[in-house]
């Protein structure tokens, strides 16, 4: 990289998302199921995957870590929920936050370098993600609307969900783009709940919000995003979980079987589909590399229909949604609306 470099040459090409429905790849993935190794994983995974659509009382739970929307992948997930494929996204803030909402403030990801000097990208406001740069400066415009909605509500304590659901309105307010994970879940009612909301630009935003407002001000329950995930557990007893890495999301969404126990719900199933797709490792005996048949031990997974793919998710999403999209065995699902559940809950509850 010269010296002379400007932010002109490097923010050029952006990332474009791929569309699962230009291209059927059902053929390949039947075919990956007569081979080996990872994949017949993934094409086992992918009959699961098609097999939680075809069960109209699943509910699907997406889990979303790593930075996935930035990578080309956000019209992936807005083609599931428009399709009524997945019913509940789980999520890190990164993705929704910083990369979704971002996109839809008019913003875009642009294809990098991974060798590239990092030294002179910070000297020109570019951030990188391995092969990807996003413009520092509309980074910083993203945190400072989440602070401007913030600024707009009613001071109190919300879920996660409840404040994405606010970035949604907003979306539709200022007339910007709509094609996003958060305005197609604010339109379709999946909730999206991101359990450290405040580890990415959300929390930038509401910093710069409650220093601003010591008195009465806006701030985020994450016992409350525990408690909603588990109301809809309690709610649709059968789920299926579709796991994109680990960490909080996939702890987060596999808890819930237990806290529905610990509510007295002691007949509660275990979650009774999973895959996941990871590159971590299990042998450090960390969360994002266990397995789902150890998951099993502490209630969480049911071993029937689950599946590991150790594979990284820019490869694996594609291939199985795409699958699963093709099969069309969603055609039968109809829109679950749990925002609406969440949202009497939290009016039963105002007025006790």
């Amino acid at each position: 990289m010269h010296t002379n470099t400007t932010r002109e040459d490097l923010l050029k090409e952006p990332v474009r998302h791929i569309d699962i429905k230009s291209f059927d790849v059902v053929p390949l993935i039947e075919q990956m199921g007569d081979t080996a190794f990872q994949a017949r994983n993934l094409a086992r995974a992918a009959s699961i995957l098609d097999r939680m659509q075809r069960d109209e009382e699943c509910a699907v739970i997406l889990t979303l870590a790593g930075s996935l929307i930035s990578a080309g992948l956000k019209q992936v997930i807005i083609d599931m929920i428009e399709h009524n494929m997945i019913d509940v996204i789980v999520s890190t803030g990164a993705n929704i936050v910083d990369q979704d909402f971002f996109e839809a403030l008019g913003f875009k990801h642009y294809k990098g370098d991974p060798f590239a000097d990092d030294a002179v990208l910070r000297e020109l406001h570019i951030d990188r993600i391995y092969d990807t740069y996003i413009d520092e400066d509309e980074l910083r415009i993203c945190d400072d609307t989440m602070a401007l909605i913030a600024n707009s509500m009613k001071p109190g304590a919300y879920s996660s969900r409840e404040f994405i659901m606010e970035m949604g309105r907003y979306i539709a307010e200022k007339n910007h783009d709509r094609n996003s994970i958060v305005y197609k879940s604010f339109e379709k009612g999946v909730p999206i709940f991101v359990p450290a909301f405040s580890d990415c630009s959300a929390g930038f935003g509401l910093v710069h919000h409650q220093w601003n407002n010591p008195g009465e001000q806006v701030s985020i329950d994450s016992v409350k995003d525990f408690r909603e995930l588990t109301r809809i557990k309690i709610a649709n007893d059968k789920t299926g979980i579709f796991m994109l890495g680990g960490g909080v999301p996939k702890n987060f969404t596999q808890d819930i079987v237990v806290a529905a126990e610990v509510l007295g719900y002691e007949e509660v199933s275990m979650h009774t589909y999973a895959i996941q797709v990871t590159v971590a490792d299990e042998r450090d005996g960390g969360l994002s590399g266990s397995t789902l048949k150890e998951a099993s031990s502490w209630g969480k997974v049911d071993t029937v229909f689950e599946q590991m793919i150790f594979s990284e998710a820019t490869i694996a999403l594609p291939l199985l949604a795409g699958y699963a999209y093709h099969k069309k065995g969603w055609t039968a699902r109809k829109p679950r609306n749990f925002n609406a559940l969440l949202a009497e809950e939290t009016e039963r509850v105002k007025s006790c």
